[in-house]
Order: C-alpha cells, then sequence, then structure tokens
C-alpha cells in the first residue's frame, strides 16, 4: 500500500497503522500538521471496503482537519483516525481500550473525540486508556458536538443565502437536506424554527418519517435529493457528494451543508462556481463541532457560552471567503484553500524566525 505517493498524502507529518489482534482493532490514525498546535480530529468507525479505502479517508480527513482549525483561528493542527469495521457489530469496550491505548502512546500530539459510528458515550471508554479524548459525557466536557455543528451550518447558510439570494431571513426558504444524521436532524429542527421549508432525504426510514413529523418535510428518495429545485441543497452524509456526476444535476443556488469532503475532487468547486451555484466550503462552516470541541483544552476549562460566542467565527469566515471570491472570480473553494494555506505559511514563518 503506497503512502507518500497517494493522491490524498499531502505531506503529513505522520500516518499510524494500528492492529491489536486480541480486540481485533484495525485502524489508522493521520496526522497532517502540528504547525499551529497539536492535532485534533475525531475518530471515525466504518465498514470500509478496503484497507485503501481507510487510508484515503484518514488522509483526506486529516487535511481538511488542518483547514478547519486554521479557518476557525484555533491553535491546533490536524488529524484524524479511522477503524475498520461495522460499528453496530464490531465495536466493543475491548476494541475502544486498544485504540485508546494507542491514542496515549503518541504523548499528545493528537487529540481524538467522536465522529462518524462513535458517540460521546464510546469516547468515555476509549478514554479509560488515554488523556487524549476530548467530547466525552459529564461535567467538565463539551459533550455531543452535533449542536454546535448545526448552529454554524445554520449561522453559514444565513451567510450563502444573503450573499447570494440577497435575502435577510429564512422564513419561506426552500431546502433540500441530504443525510438526517446528528446534524442534519439538529439543522432541520433550527431551519424549520425559522420557518424555512424542507425536503429531505434518509436511507433510514424512521428518520425520515420523524422528520416528517415533526417540521412537515417532504420526504424524497435519496438519489434525488440533489436535483430538486430549491434555494439551498444541504449535504449532511458523508464526502463525495458533490462530483462530475451531480453536479450538473443540481437545481439550487447554494450548497451548504455539514458533510465533511462534499467536493469528490478539486475541479468540482470550480464546476459548481461555472454553473453559477454559491458553494460554502465545508471545512469553514461544519467547523462548529470542533470549534466547541476545542474549548476542553482552554485553560479555564470547557465553558458552553465561550463555545457558542466563538462560532461567530463562522458567518465571519464565510463573508470574508464569498467576498474575495466574488472580488478575484475564483470558485470560494479555491479561496478558502488559499486563505487557510496563507495562514499556515504565516505560522511557519512565525516559528522559523
Amino acid at each position: 500500500m503506497v503512502v507518500f505517493s497517494h493522491p490524498e498524502f499531502r505531506d503529513h507529518e505522520e500516518v499510524r497503522f494500528l492492529h491489536d489482534a486480541r480486540s481485533g482493532l484495525r485502524a489508522v490514525i493521520a496526522i497532517h500538521s502540528t504547525l499551529l498546535g497539536p492535532a485534533l480530529g475525531g475518530c471515525r468507525m466504518w465498514p470500509y471496503a478496503s484497507e485503501a479505502e481507510a487510508l484515503s479517508d484518514a488522509l483526506r480527513l486529516s487535511w481538511a482537519m488542518t483547514l478547519k482549525a486554521a479557518m476557525a483561528g484555533l491553535r491546533l493542527g490536524g488529524g484524524k483516525s479511522v477503524i475498520l469495521g461495522d460499528p453496530k457489530r464490531d465495536k466493543t469496550p475491548e476494541l475502544l481500550r486498544a485504540f485508546g491505548r494507542e491514542v496515549e502512546r503518541m504523548g499528545g500530539r493528537y487529540y481524538t473525540g467522536e465522529d462518524v459510528g462513535m458517540s460521546p458515550e464510546d469516547m468515555a471508554v476509549a478514554g479509560e486508556a488515554t488523556r487524549y479524548v476530548l467530547g466525552k459525557p459529564g461535567q467538565g466536557s463539551s459533550g455531543d458536538p452535533s449542536p454546535f455543528t448545526a448552529r454554524g451550518v445554520l449561522a453559514g447558510i444565513e451567510v450563502a443565502v444573503r450573499h447570494r439570494l440577497g435575502r435577510g431571513e429564512l422564513c419561506g426558504l426552500k431546502v433540500a437536506v441530504q443525510g438526517l444524521g446528528h446534524v442534519g436532524m439538529a439543522l432541520c429542527a433550527l431551519l424549520h424554527e425559522r420557518g424555512a421549508r424542507l425536503w429531505v432525504a434518509d436511507l433510514d426510514r424512521d428518520k425520515v418519517a420523524d422528520a416528517r413529523r415533526r417540521f412537515g418535510a417532504e420526504v424524497v428518495p435519496p438519489e434525488r435529493v440533489q436535483a430538486l429545485d430549491v434555494d439551498v441543497f444541504s449535504p449532511c452524509a458523508l464526502g463525495g457528494v458533490l462530483n462530475a456526476e451531480t453536479i450538473p444535476e443540481l437545481g439550487c443556488r447554494v450548497v451548504a451543508g455539514s458533510a465533511n469532503n462534499q467536493l469528490a475532487t478539486p475541479a468540482d468547486g470550480r464546476r459548481l462556481h461555472e454553473r453559477g451555484i454559491l458553494y460554502a466550503p465545508d471545512y469553514v462552516i461544519n467547523a462548529g463541532g470542533l470549534i466547541n470541541i476545542a474549548q476542553e483544552l482552554h485553560p479555564e476549562g470547557y465553558d458552553r457560552a465561550r463555545a457558542l460566542a466563538a462560532l461567530e467565527v463562522i458567518p465571519r469566515r464565510l463573508q470574508a471567503v464569498f467576498r474575495r471570491a466574488e472580488a478575484e472570480g475564483r470558485p470560494p473553494a479555491e479561496v478558502a484553500d488559499a486563505m487557510a494555506a496563507e495562514m499556515l505559511s504565516a505560522a511557519a514563518r512565525s516559528r522559523a524566525a
């Protein structure tokens, strides 16, 4: 298996392959950068089709975490861990503790937390074996990051809608939400409170039925959701949903959602731009969970009010991205990458000095 010549390798500092025969743990931890501070990124458990697919996910997600932390103004770097396995079948306390021991061996270069397939309760079990787990349940912890991610996405949608559609409020706004996990459902609740009209798609029938009952949402098949004639398409499931096949189908004017790695390739950001669709770069708009959990590392400890106030960086940063993209005639995705790279370069020069 190649690493240094892997298409998702972007000068990563460290890639670790983990195996514990007793618990069945098979995992990858990727640290992209510790230039701004220790790497922080959640642990994802997923039934990957192959080891190569798991490595690709770890490399790409860890790189995105570096950009996310930089654009959120955090003194943190980017990392990610992925565990190969079905979380409904293969997850055990022994496996979680084995993972925790491996994180502990990294000595604080990498902090982890919950991600897809994991929960705050799982993090508590892993935390029995390491000091470097955030987002555990209980007093003094940030807990479930999903509500904060949803709040940040809502603020980002408001900025994007104002910039592209000239609308100052969300009442009557037509939004298609793809994926009704913790963040997607929380986002639907916030949008519903503000009077938005919702279309939802998810493979879980119980979740879509719940969204229809609670929010009056119209349920559509997952394969059709991106093609709906709506104001905003909000991807809140897994990544790669914006690609050469789906972008021509889009019926929206704004794409703004919580999913990581929404663009299948960098070229897809330009495809959206050429279609006149405003894209809110995923690692900017979905940084709420990271901002929240990072507050646990504050010298005075976690404070929810401080975490909520810190979310204000998301609409400010998005507004800066959109304005610069418009001034330069470039896709917002390219501009966001450039802004993050400029911040990292400045940090590197400061360290060298």
